[in-house]
């Protein structure tokens, strides 16, 4: 798959610290890619590579192929973490101001604000001052102004933060629904769970290195550890005996309520064999596997 952009082997040194350390990546285009770790690993240093706010010390970032110029910083939409708005200025001059700044004439600011602002229930906001609106609101107003000019890259950080379930689902949609039209998205969150409903790959930055790699559904498999949920009608404690008696595996989980367990099985048994001698005894109502949760496996990753 091409490419939308490319990070080969950059590094970056601040005075007795490196931030960033033979890092690499490749973001397809038409995908949203998760760039992860925790605080400090260095995310932000390389966001702001891609924006070009600083330069590598050494590697070379591609955008489209080309060599990264600031050419580029034009077909980029980048929502910080720590947002910005001018608190005295009305909302719609705002607007059309920072539109004018990424290249729209004021007549089609004006189109695109309309079709956004109705989008996400802001008609109303237009005339009101910045400080007049709730965190959630001048959030929302951001993220209007980072895609109304329609980047084919969009650079996310903690786009979440600061809404409430609806306003969050909403954002999340809107996400998916650029991703549809063919924008590519870079989402730079410590949401896993927003990485497993919406990301298509990630990285994972640790201590300024590149330590994880891949799809989200290839990672979870590849971390997965042979863990079944087993359900039956009844007799879940004898089935839990049974399994450790007969050294299958080991149980990580019971419930008499639900006559339900987790278990994961002995590396030296396939599951077919698991289950065809489980099934002498029971009779079972559900088995499945657990996957880990990105949330499992990103401290598993950091902490090991």
């Amino acid at each position: 798959m091409e490419n939308l952009l490319s990070v080969n082997g950059v590094y970056k040194v601040y005075t007795n610290h490196t931030a960033l350390e033979n890092v690499s990546l490749n973001i397809p285009k038409g995908k949203i890619y998760g760039l992860l770790g925790p605080n400090g690993a260095g995310k932000t240093s390389l966001i702001r590579l891609i924006t070009q706010i600083t330069a590598p010390d050494k590697g070379a970032i591609l955008f489209n192929g080309e060599k990264l110029t600031p050419k580029h910083i034009g077909q980029m939409g980048y929502l910080p973490e720590e947002r910005g708005l001018y608190k005295k200025m009305k909302v719609g001059e705002q607007a059309i101001y920072l539109a004018r700044l990424k290249g729209l004439s004021e007549k089609d600011a004006r189109k695109a604000l309309k079709e956004w602002f109705e989008k996400l229930g802001m008609e109303t906001w237009w005339n009101k001052k910045v400080e007049e609106l709730s965190k959630g609101m001048a959030q929302k107003i951001q993220f209007v102004t980072t895609v109304m000019h329609k980047p084919p890259l969009l650079i996310l950080d903690e786009p979440f933060s600061g809404f409430d379930p609806v306003n969050a689902n909403l954002i999340k949609q809107e996400i998916l629904a650029l991703k549809e039209s063919g924008t590519t998205i870079l989402l730079s969150t410590h949401n896993m769970a927003s990485v497993e409903e919406i990301c298509d790959e990630i990285t994972l930055i640790n201590k300024a290195q590149n330590v994880l790699s891949g799809s989200v559904k290839q990672l979870k498999e590849d971390y997965a550890e042979k863990k079944y949920q087993i359900r039956l009608q009844n007799n879940i404690s004898k089935l839990a005996n049974f399994i450790s008696e007969n050294n299958l595996g080991h149980q990580s989980k019971l419930s008499e309520k639900n006559q339900e367990l987790e278990c994961i099985i002995a590396p030296t048994i396939s599951v077919n064999d698991f289950l065809t001698q489980v099934m002498t005894q029971f009779t079972l109502r559900n088995f499945q596997e657990i996957l880990p949760t990105m949330d499992e496996i990103f401290i598993k990753t950091v902490k090991g």
